[in-house]
């Protein structure tokens, strides 16, 4: 078992004490949107020695499938979609063909790899995901008094479905209407919240949008999307090719170890419409919500997908031996709360307490944990990981 450091990315949409406040340091006023934990080469964590110049977890890990990131959000996340292997895979060859460097703004993938991705809420966590349906997204142009949501109704009668909102996206995206039109679709939308009418808090995402984002068409596409807010201990499983965008609160992120993004609005970086609309695929807030399975009976097991898992445990002096964590191999902590003592085979004993983390690994086999406090862990389940992790219940 290792103690590690992570990097933070201070994006604008960071908060500026949600992520201090939760690590236990000082603020200093900057806005820090997220602590990457894992080996991707945009943020590496290292192994913790006493002088922040510890060697790259690379040289003991390799490079790892999964990361975990914890993400804190004040002002909302540009609506976004992450693409699926096949497309990142050949939209990665073309930009590196294309000599496209990595760190350019309009560079959109960063490593050949799909990033589906978890959300695991640590305070109430707001988000939209997936497209409403057809009838929903009717109902919402039908109440805003403006032309704009009379020809994207109009659009939609002609062909509605999944291919028709989808069109709705593209066009709004390749032509944005004006500043000044999308203030005005706003005050509709305001309008009618005064008069006491929402569809399922469309008018209330968009007004927030709308005063966080000004003129950006990303409020207009914000009303054809589903919003989802997660109590914390709930989580959402977010798919490639689903748009999605996070709009506040703190969570854990558990995801394939890429930082593939297209973006839809709410954003000043840059939108590749034509590569979004392609990556776009059927989703709804109602499919994604992951149900955790309980494992000996302090563990919550959420596991959406093959390729990662997060396991959240709680342990007490109720449980003085300490707790034992589900799975093998590599795996990625970080404590969520209290204080605790992670124990592995050999009864060597690493102590963390909140927003410290480490990684543990095949040698270290079995852990426990001990204390009281919480601790999440993230790691790639085996192919036949609900036998080998509940046939113990």
């Amino acid at each position: 078992m290792l103690a590690l450091t992570c990097p933070t990315q201070s994006y604008d949409w960071g908060s500026t004490h949600a992520i201090p406040t939760f690590q236990r340091t000082e603020a200093d006023g900057r806005p820090v949107a997220e602590v990457w934990v894992g080996t991707h080469p945009l943020g590496t964590a290292r192994v913790a020695d006493g002088t922040g110049q510890g060697r790259a977890l690379t040289e003991v890990a390799g490079e790892l499938g999964f990361m975990l990131k914890v993400l804190a959000a004040d002002r909302p996340l540009s609506i976004q979609v992450h693409p699926d292997a096949s497309r990142a895979a050949a939209g990665y060859a073309d930009e590196e063909a294309a000599g496209v460097p990595l760190g350019a703004p309009h560079r959109v993938f960063k490593d050949p790899f799909p990033k589906p991705e978890m959300v695991y809420a640590l305070t109430s966590f707001d988000t939209l995901v997936g497209l409403r349906r057809t009838s929903e997204v009717m109902r919402v142009l039908h109440a805003i008094e403006h032309p704009l949501a009379e020809s994207l109704m109009a659009s939609l009668v002609e062909r509605p479905g999944f291919a028709g909102i989808v069109r709705l996206i593209e066009g709004l995206l390749e032509s944005p209407p004006p500043p000044a039109t999308v203030t005005e679709v706003a005050a509709a939308c305001q309008k009618a919240l005064d008069g006491g009418r929402d569809v399922k808090r469309a008018f209330e995402t968009a007004v927030e949008l709308a005063d966080a984002c000004p003129g950006d068409v990303g409020v207009i596409v914000s009303l054809l999307l589903n919003r989802l807010t997660l109590q914390p201990g709930e989580a959402a499983y977010l798919a490639t090719g689903i748009i999605h965008a996070h709009l506040r609160g703190l969570c854990l992120e558990v995801m394939v170890s890429s930082d593939n993004v297209l973006r839809a609005g709410l954003t000043t970086k840059h939108i590749d419409a034509p590569g979004l609309v392609r990556c776009l695929e059927e989703g709804t807030s109602r499919a994604a919500r992951v149900e955790p399975m309980v494992f000996n009976y302090s563990t919550d097991v959420f596991s959406p997908c093959g390729d990662f898992a997060l396991s959240v445990t709680q342990s007490s002096p109720a449980d003085p031996a300490g707790v034992v964590l589900p799975a093998h191999g590599p795996r990625l902590l970080v404590c969520t709360g209290g204080e605790v003592a992670l124990v592995n085979h050999r009864d060597e004993v690493l102590r963390l307490g909140r927003g410290e983390v480490a990684y543990a690994d095949d040698s270290d086999g079995e852990l426990r944990v001990a204390g009281t406090g919480e601790v999440a862990q993230a790691f790639v389940p085996a192919p036949d990981a609900r036998g080998q992790l509940f046939d113990l219940l």
